[in-house]
């Protein structure tokens, strides 16, 4: 019946300064954008990309409730140290015998997470 997960939808306040924010911190690239829709398509260099896309609604965040994507890394502690050279608030590290992780947020206070698995 499924194929797969398409796109993981973040609801965002601007589109495009989202757009930005993610290119310019996290480095990925739009593959596609929708002005009259709002939202725009970002390549994650994999099969399933992130759509952001601009709501008029107040955006209310429970980051112990909210789903979020998990972006596989080689290197947790380096990632979260990059992100935070570039201004990304984020969590401290986490690690256990399986992961390293740590929690972000993106300028609308979405949850993100990155993950390292161990081999």
């Amino acid at each position: 019946m499924f194929h797969g997960i398409d796109t993981i939808i973040l609801r965002v306040s601007d589109f495009q300064k989202s757009g930005a924010w993610f290119k310019e911190k996290l480095g990925l690239n739009p593959v596609y954008e929708n002005p009259e829709m709002r939202l725009i398509v970002l390549d994650t260099g994999s099969v399933t990309s992130v759509t952001l896309w601009q709501t008029d609604e107040p955006i209310i965040i429970n980051s112990k409730t909210a789903s979020y994507p998990i972006f596989r890394t080689e290197n947790a502690g380096q990632s979260r140290t990059e992100l935070i050279q570039k201004g990304v608030k984020t969590t401290e590290l986490i690690t256990d015998s399986f992961v390293t992780y740590f929690q972000f947020f993106d300028p609308d206070g979405n949850v993100l997470e990155a993950c390292q698995v161990h081999p």
